[in-house]
């Protein structure tokens, strides 16, 4: 078997293990197709009922479902929140409110103007949720059990606002309720063969993180962000431009992301998902 097939097989194997067991065998038929936005519902002292608002969610972008939003939701500068504290303090109260009422899950203001931090049940459940939640082009990191997302002055209750909650209520609810305990054993094992290979790369956020690499095809991106994923490195997509990321301080001269995006782009052809 030759090193490319090798290569393929092992890809495979861990999509099947990052991946809930309904897209394990499955996932290269997934559709980026959205079911609509969900209208939000108030309780009766005028509130954002958030436990009351998702009867189901879209397919995860992960498994080649629609991005949450099509374009990149990041934190807001420190410069912002603090002409603007307490609008902020609404915001990220808001967020909490809704992450605790829609996820079951703490959340708090991060002292790091910009992001709230959610407690997680494990350290892999919040690896996994920032893998995710990025290829939903929301903004996302980890540290231990604690997981990042963002907030800002200007974040609008049905837009903003409602996108962080959406990301964290869709992704946990996969994570919690179609994950077997022991698949979520095999993705903490997965995440510490990974780290062997290579530390997680992902964006310095504040400043411009991503760079674009544009493919012939919406498949095409889907497929080799899903791969880049399998191989420890945070990727996006908005239409059938593919994003990785920028990151000076665990891949100061990119040569580990661009040797990934010169694999991914052989198996794909491989798989016969690119031309060339």
């Amino acid at each position: 078997m030759d090193a490319a097939r090798v290569a393929l097989d092992t890809l495979d194997a861990r999509l099947r293990i990052l991946l809930p067991e309904q897209y394990q065998d499955t996932y290269e038929r997934v559709q980026p197709i959205s079911m609509g936005s969900a209208g939000l519902q108030y309780d009766s002292a005028g509130q954002v009922a958030w436990d009351r608002i998702w009867q189901s969610f879209c397919d995860l972008a992960m498994a080649g479902g629609p991005p949450h939003k099509g374009a990149w939701l990041g934190p807001g500068a420190a410069a912002d929140i603090e002409a603007n504290r307490e609008q902020y303090d609404t915001v990220t109260t808001e967020i909490c409110r809704g992450i605790w009422m829609a996820a079951d899950l703490l959340a708090f203001v991060d002292d790091r103007p910009g992001w709230v931090r959610v407690k997680c049940h494990s350290v892999a459940m919040a690896g996994w949720l920032t893998r995710a939640i990025v290829m939903e082009n929301v903004a996302a990191r980890c540290d231990g059990v604690m997981l990042f997302l963002p907030a800002a002055p200007l974040f609008r209750i049905d837009k903003e606002i409602k996108n962080v909650v959406t990301v964290i209520a869709k992704t946990s609810h996969y994570w919690l309720g179609h994950m077997t305990g022991s698949q979520r054993a095999l993705i903490a094992d997965l995440f510490g063969k990974m780290a062997v290979e290579s530390p997680l790369i992902e964006p310095e956020i504040e400043r411009q993180g991503w760079r674009g690499v544009e493919c012939a095809t919406v498949t095409e991106a889907v497929w080799m962000m899903r791969a880049l994923v399998a191989y420890n490195i945070l990727a996006r997509r908005e239409q059938q431009t593919l994003l990785v990321p920028i990151d000076p301080l665990h891949d100061p001269d990119g040569a580990y992301v661009e040797s990934k995006l010169k694999l991914v782009r052989r198996l794909s052809v491989l798989r016969g998902v690119s031309a060339t």
